[in-house]
């Protein structure tokens, strides 16, 4: 279930991205050895789809990794025009990779469901916008405390924001103000 302060994301009518991605809200990486089958899945439903073949046979675990895998399922499950400017990159598990998604954005202009690419020790992170505060923005996104989550990341720690290539982008992507609550996230590796 969303925090109260993001249950207004469920009546939202897009963007697909968005509606995707909360679809798999709460879902949590196994603990220890073990893995969890959903997030296993999610690369086995991109092979399927041949979206995912760079991969084949290597991502098996999820303790590796998988932020770029959410963001690539939900890419993926939201793109029913299958558009190839809509696909995932093709080494989509490498999060600054996102960082040639889309369209372009200016960092100071991120809307509803934009793909944000940030910056972490020993790599990135990516997830969507679902909005900002004046230090961080919020971000639903997958390994996130090893879930799928909203978080805040630090503005300080955006690389690229990327817009879905919309055939017509939805009403409804603007920004969103909003309070700052919790702490800023520092490594969601």
């Amino acid at each position: 279930m969303l925090p109260a302060q993001y249950r207004w994301l469920e009546a939202e009518s897009g963007p697909r991205m968005i509606i995707e991605a909360l679809k798999q809200y709460g879902t949590l990486e196994a603990p220890g050895e073990a893995d969890n089958p959903k997030i296993i899945g999610w690369q086995e439903e991109l092979e399927a789809a041949g979206l995912g073949l760079v991969y084949a046979g290597v991502y098996r675990h999820d303790a590796i990794p998988w932020c770029g895998l959410f963001m690539a399922i939900v890419a993926h499950r939201a793109n029913i025009e299958r558009r190839p400017e809509r696909n995932p990159p093709r080494l989509y598990l490498a999060a600054l990779e996102w960082a040639s998604f889309g369209v372009s954005v200016p960092k100071g202009a991120a809307a509803l469901g934009d793909v944000l690419v940030f910056k972490r020790k020993g790599g990135g992170h990516v997830g969507l916008y679902v909005g900002n505060d004046a230090s961080a923005f919020h971000v639903l996104g997958g390994n996130q405390s090893d879930r799928v989550s909203i978080t805040r990341l630090s503005r300080n720690r955006l690389v690229a924001v990327r817009r879905p290539a919309y055939r017509a982008q939805p009403a409804n992507v603007r920004p969103i103000p909003l309070a700052a609550s919790g702490s800023l996230s520092v490594n969601e590796a």
